[in-house]
């Protein structure tokens, strides 16, 4: 059974050679980003991430078995893989810690004003700041209660959270106090101290957080995306965040990547920017390479 790992996952000689050792016919093309040059139309099974954005899919005319190193769904042509009754697997759950993590702590920064330390800190100011806040009692919503929303709700509840969840399909989670459906974000959100953004995106949910959504925020409320950018209208954001409409921003994807320089979001001291950077751990190497392995093997037991 033919196989294709591309770069987007860094392989060692070793695990190459253990998923052949699986049953697979392994073949290596390091850059995605390139048209494959060569015959792809006997490939059953592909590990990548945006390998389609660059090579049509219709190319691989045996393919089966999609994995994805990515979790969002968003470089994949859905509407083709359905079609041709492909399994689609993504990086659920590798990248889960690492994101919720970053959440907590993009919160905690804007709650104890590092922001206002570090700045004082260069200039070496000695001045205290009486704004900072506890996050003990506040109330958390988490718009999306998949894997990294579970692991978002875990660790605020550490930090005695009220957490509030809201899904597609709301289903009872220890880390939860409440799991509302979709269609009651509204009001979730007029009760929320913070605002945490992790649905996948699709077609669909483009610009689905706008204005109406951060008007019903609370006018101290923090908002937190490390999700996809395009599931924010990012001029409502610019202009919430302007006119206080929310207290803060916790923002690690933009609609367009990298963030324009010409941004105001730059120069907010409200809002916290990274580079589409929250899914970083030292530990995703080993949750990736086992996830696909553990997928593979039940591709080709199923296949049998």
């Amino acid at each position: 059974m033919k196989l294709l790992l591309t770069g987007a996952f860094p392989y060692t000689e070793e695990q190459i050679e253990y998923i052949g050792s699986l049953g697979y016919e392994v073949t290596f093309y390091q850059d995605e980003r390139i048209p494959i040059p060569f015959d792809v139309s006997d490939i059953e099974a592909v590990v990548c991430n945006g390998l389609f954005l660059y090579t049509p899919i219709e190319r691989f005319k045996s393919l089966k078995l999609i994995q994805l190193t990515s979790a969002g769904l968003d470089r994949a042509p859905l509407d083709y893989i359905c079609e041709h009754g492909i399994q689609l697997f993504n990086a659920r759950g590798v990248y889960s810690i690492p994101m919720a993590e970053f959440a907590l702590s993009g919160v905690l920064a804007l709650y104890k004003q590092l922001p206002y330390f570090i700045k004082n800190k260069g200039q070496h100011l000695w001045e205290k700041h009486r704004g900072l806040l506890e996050l003990a009692g506040k109330t958390v919503c988490i718009v999306g209660a998949g894997s990294i929303g579970c692991e978002c709700a875990k660790r605020f509840k550490a930090f005695d959270t009220v957490n509030i969840g809201v899904d597609l399909y709301p289903k009872e989670n220890a880390h939860f106090d409440i799991i509302k459906p979709i269609n009651e974000l509204e009001g979730a959100i007029c009760e929320a101290d913070i605002v945490i953004l992790t649905l996948p995106l699709i077609k669909e949910n483009e610009g689905f957080f706008n204005s109406e959504k951060f008007k019903r925020m609370k006018p101290n409320a923090i908002f937190v995306n490390i999700s996809r950018g395009k599931l924010v209208n990012e001029a409502d954001l610019i202009t919430a965040l302007k006119t206080k409409m929310i207290g803060g921003a916790v923002l690690d994807v933009f609609a367009l990547e990298p963030l324009s320089e010409g941004s105001p979001l730059w120069k907010m001291e409200n809002a916290l920017i990274s580079p589409h950077n929250s899914f970083v751990g030292e530990n995703n190497n080993v949750r990736m390479f086992e996830l696909a392995c553990s997928n593979l093997k039940e591709y080709l037991r199923e296949s049998k």
